[in-house]
């Protein structure tokens, strides 16, 4: 689900912007794995991700990374899937009981309910939103985003050279590679903050935030903890339980493994699957980091 998407044929690139570095990537010709991918580091500070204030504190700078990053394997592409950080845009599931067929009359009811449970005018915002029948009525997954934040990560990427015709928070984009055919529960963690998904039968059922900016780690036990109310909740309400659960992100399935299956039977895989990466040029990407580009460019 793209907080903007533009009529322009299907991206060859995708590049995530994260607070410590780029990592880009460029699918083969049918759109089946990563055909190649890159990254490159960033001075602390340079990006600080957030809802609000500026994220990009040296426009310049990350330019010139993103142009160096998209140029060693972009070729005549200039197309490319923007990935931004998490913490930049605020991901929602609503239930409605109906939503008009109309995008901007649509649009205008999601900005009234979503008015008290942002951290910023609403009015501000840019919104895509994904509506699918449910039991209740109307499901909806929202993204949310200051447009000026926005318009911040495009224009670096035009500086640079690019036209980011698509652009999708991480975690969203993660999704992307994941068979949800089945109930799978999807770990995808940053820096400063993991997020938990749940999806099913082609859908998503849960999606949670967890902020751990203040502790600058993801706490393995603490994780544990938030997953299980979030297991539960699935069982609950949809009646069935959770068959496996993929991890991504800048932690791995032997990092966080010995913690998950001391409290759960459910079996762990990694999200990106060694068949959808191609070869790596410089910069060591492992295959978990590279889930927000993958799903981008393979969804």
């Amino acid at each position: 689900m793209a907080i903007r998407l533009q009529k322009t044929a299907r991206p060859m690139l995708a590049c995530e912007i994260c607070s410590d570095r780029v990592i880009a990537a460029r699918a083969n010709d049918g759109g089946e794995f990563v055909e190649i991918h890159t990254s490159r580091a960033l001075p602390a500070g340079v990006v600080t991700p957030s809802l609000t204030g500026n994220n990009i504190n040296d426009p310049g700078l990350l330019s010139a990374v993103l142009s160096d990053a998209l140029g060693a394997l972009s070729g005549r592409f200039r197309d490319v899937v923007a990935v931004l950080p998490d913490p930049a845009v605020r991901v929602v599931l609503l239930d409605f009981d109906a939503l008009p067929d109309s995008q901007e009359e649509a649009v205008s009811i999601l900005r009234f309910r979503l008015r008290k449970s942002l951290p910023f005018d609403v009015e501000k915002a840019v919104i895509s939103y994904h509506a699918y029948p449910s039991s209740e009525g109307l499901k909806v997954v929202a993204a949310v985003a200051l447009a000026s934040l926005v318009e911040e990560y495009e224009s670096v990427f035009a500086k640079a050279g690019y036209a980011s015709g698509v652009v999708i928070p991480s975690s969203l984009a993660s999704l992307g590679v994941v068979d949800a055919s089945r109930p799978t529960l999807v770990i995808k963690t940053s820096d400063s903050m993991t997020t938990l998904a749940i999806v099913d039968a082609q859908t998503l059922r849960l999606f949670r935030s967890l902020d751990h900016a203040v502790s600058g780690s993801m706490d393995p036990g603490r994780l544990v903890e938030d997953i299980h109310p979030s297991m539960v909740f699935f069982q609950d309400n949809f009646g069935s339980e959770v068959e496996r659960v993929l991890v991504g992100g800048n932690i791995s399935v032997t990092e966080i493994a010995p913690v998950l299956q001391a409290n759960f039977s459910v079996p762990l895989e990694e999200l990106v699957p060694a068949r959808y990466v191609g070869g790596g040029l410089s910069g060591e990407v492992p295959a978990a980091s590279l889930a927000g580009v993958a799903g981008a460019l393979l969804a």
